[in-house]
């Protein structure tokens, strides 16, 4: 059922991903009308950077993952943010058949949001399985969170995914989600599942990232498996520190994309 975020990959996930921009909340809740009544599903919740934050602009959030330490940092935060209509629960893409029979097969949702996640589903059984989960106007919101730290456009990206490819002997080219063909094909999969009334948006700015920032993220997306050890990390963080072209900090120009449908 996982996909290799446990352990301290969902530590380092807990505390380096970044959260997502207020005006990405205030285009969902307008462009979906969500109301104090209403419910929704946070499909590959993580550790809760967006179903947190949702959680009081509705009446309950369902976080939903496959990674049981994933859904245990999502909880402790939630609790430590005095979230209190949050409900946590163990599952894949696969399982929402099941989540629909829990909820009693009524259509009551009114909106399921992928963040940053969608690339390990399988999208067209998803949104189809998904058609008949929503209230109306409710629907699927699919987000990006930014491009991979190792596939941007700068020289210190470029040198840490040389360093990366070398390191683990293998070419890094997967998008995860973030590139305009994924939105492109995200967005056909969505109209030819029933889904009308798509619109997408993008919401941009810039960071700068310390060096342990670009480490930990780096560390929340290796899997578990591939992580370096306690004792070896030391010598992976060096030759990190070397590729990078100059000093901290490192510039991010982060491009969040949501992609929105609805039913009718």
């Amino acid at each position: 059922m996982t996909v290799g975020f446990s352990g301290e990959v969902a530590e380092y996930y807990a505390k380096f991903r970044r959260g997502y921009p207020e005006q990405v909340l205030d285009f969902l809740q307008e462009y979906f009308a969500l109301s104090p009544e209403d419910s929704v599903l946070d499909l590959g919740c993580g550790t809760g950077q967006l179903a947190i934050p949702l959680a009081p602009r509705v009446r309950a959030v369902i976080g939903m993952d496959p990674e049981p330490d994933m859904l245990r940092l999502a909880r402790k935060a939630a609790g430590e943010r005095g979230v209190r209509n949050a409900t946590w629960v163990l599952g894949a893409d696969t399982d929402v058949p099941s989540l629909g029979a829990l909820l009693g097969h009524k259509s009551s949702l009114a909106m399921t949001v992928v963040g940053q996640a969608l690339h390990w589903m399988r999208h067209d059984e998803l949104f189809r399985g998904l058609l008949p989960s929503f209230r109306v106007g409710g629907g699927i919101a699919v987000i990006s969170n930014g491009t991979p730290l190792w596939l941007q456009d700068s020289a210190w990206s470029r040198g840490l995914r040389t360093w990366l490819e070398r390191h683990f002997d293998t070419e890094l080219t997967a998008s995860c989600g973030t590139a305009d063909w994924d939105r492109l094909r995200y967005a056909q999969s969505l109209e030819d599942a029933g889904f009308s009334d798509l619109r997408s948006t993008t919401v941009s700015y810039t960071a700068e990232l310390t060096i342990d920032q670009v480490i930990g993220g780096l560390y929340s997306a290796i899997p578990a498996e591939q992580l370096p050890t306690a004792e070896n990390r030391p010598a992976f963080e060096d030759g990190i520190r070397a590729a990078l072209p100059h000093d901290e900090p490192f510039p991010e120009h982060v491009h969040v994309s949501v992609l929105v449908g609805r039913v009718g």
